[in-house]
């Protein structure tokens, strides 16, 4: 992991060998944008019973939404539904409000603490949830909750021996979800994990109770400790930082986390040092490359990547590569790069929401199902949440990604004044 600290932005890369597999930028101003995680205590400014969800007030520019399925109510509040009333279709709740509106629910004026769970993007506000969690390196805190589980990613073996250590440090009322990090992790560890959580949780609780919402309640650490905090493991070589500042905070966390892994993380001093750190790890050639259009695969095909504000369309192209044999084997070689390509570039360039690809006809069903196959377990390696559907009858792939935030394009550019981010530029002289 590579992490440099420049005037206006710190920069995080993360690197498979001397492949740029994970790509982050973060910003001061980015207290309004970058908010994912943020506990608030926010106030209700409006109620939608039609669109089942509220506007909270959290002191961002955009009102962020919460809707009904992530919020959480006290039973001796929330009355029984009437024989009149519509059924609410969007969420889960149970107990008496299973059947409860959003307006029996939330008050207008009503002052609540929830959670950030997706930064705003565009003209859309954070989303919300009042299902407030606390990650910690190795474990999840859930709050006034019952929730108890073991990530699914841990073998079998492994999740036993984490369920005895977790009876005994679980804390009484509140939830606890096991993370893959703490594969391998000491009962000690995860004892030093859930303590610091709970004062954490405390101290939200405490600044509640003594503010007016909006307020912001608990504010989620740099980018480069959060990032730090969801990747380093045992797997990671090193991360190696240009700033002093940056590297002491970090090395305080992790030594405060796993003290073994504390010496690989490295200070790397400017002056010294004859190339930049993104130089010397070849870090913007291949950013440069991931904000381009077009990308070439290795036997001469190309994928092409638009975006767009409904979705993002992926094509893929035969190129310079003619194969060898016949068509159906070029076609077929080509997709099975361009599956491996285009997972990888989900992943750098941090793409979300609905994604089109438009893979090369195949005639073979055989070939069409190990594309997908291929292309699925290239998705694995992506933590990020995703859904893939087989080809369907147009030669198409449709698939979802988890969208948190902005993606790299859009992190590194802003929208251009003249044509206001449409790409053309109308002739005036004909419209006036």
């Amino acid at each position: 992991m590579v992490v440099h600290v420049g005037p206006t932005a710190t920069q995080i890369a993360v690197l498979e060998g001397r492949t740029l597999i994970e790509h982050y930028v973060s910003r001061p101003a980015d207290d309004t944008t970058q908010i994912d995680g943020n506990i608030y205590l926010g106030r209700v400014q409006n109620v939608l019973p039609g669109m089942e969800a509220a506007f909270v007030d959290i002191g961002t520019p955009k009102n962020a939404v919460l809707y009904r399925g992530d919020l959480r109510y006290d039973e001796d509040e929330v009355g029984p539904a009437g024989e009149d009333d519509s059924k609410p279709t969007r969420g889960h709740l149970g107990g008496a409000a299973r059947d409860a509106r959003i307006e029996q629910l939330l008050r207008t004026g009503q002052s609540i603490i929830c959670q950030v769970t997706k930064n705003p993007i565009g003209t859309k506000g954070a989303r919300l949830t009042q299902e407030v969690s606390l990650p910690g390196r190795f474990v999840v805190l859930i709050p006034e909750s019952e929730t108890y589980g073991i990530s699914k990613r841990l073998a079998d073996d492994e999740r036993r021996r984490l369920r005895k250590i977790l009876d005994d440090v679980k804390p009484a009322g509140h939830g606890l979800i096991v993370r893959t990090a703490a594969d391998g992790a000491s009962a000690e560890e995860l004892g030093r994990d859930v303590a610091r959580l709970l004062r954490q949780w405390d101290n939200v609780q405490e600044l509640a109770k003594t503010s007016r919402a909006p307020q912001l309640l608990y504010r989620e650490p740099d980018l480069a400790v959060r990032v730090i905090r969801e990747e380093f493991n045992r797997d990671y070589r090193g991360v190696v930082i240009d700033d002093p500042n940056l590297h002491a905070q970090v090395k305080e966390y992790v030594s405060s986390i796993t003290p073994e892994l504390a010496d690989r993380v490295e200070l790397v001093d400017p002056a010294a040092e004859p190339l930049p750190l993104f130089e010397r790890f070849r870090v913007h050639e291949q950013v440069h490359k991931a904000l381009d259009r077009k990308v070439w695969l290795p036997s001469g095909g190309s994928i092409i990547i638009e975006r767009t504000e409904a979705l993002t369309v992926i094509d893929v192209n035969t190129g310079k590569n003619v194969g060898t044999s016949n068509l159906e084997e070029t076609v077929f070689r080509n997709n099975l790069e361009a599956a491996d390509e285009i997972a990888r570039q989900l992943r750098l360039r941090d793409i979300g929401g609905i994604i089109v690809i438009d893979f090369i006809d195949m005639e073979i069903p055989a070939n069409r199902s190990e594309v997908i196959r291929t292309f699925r377990e290239a998705l694995a390696r992506d933590k990020t949440r995703t859904q893939v559907f087989d080809i369907s009858e147009l030669g198409l792939v449709e698939m979802t990604r988890k969208r948190i935030s902005e993606g790299l394009v859009e992190s590194y550019s802003e929208t251009c004044p003249t044509c206001g981010g449409r790409g053309i530029v109308f002739d005036e002289s004909l419209l006036s």
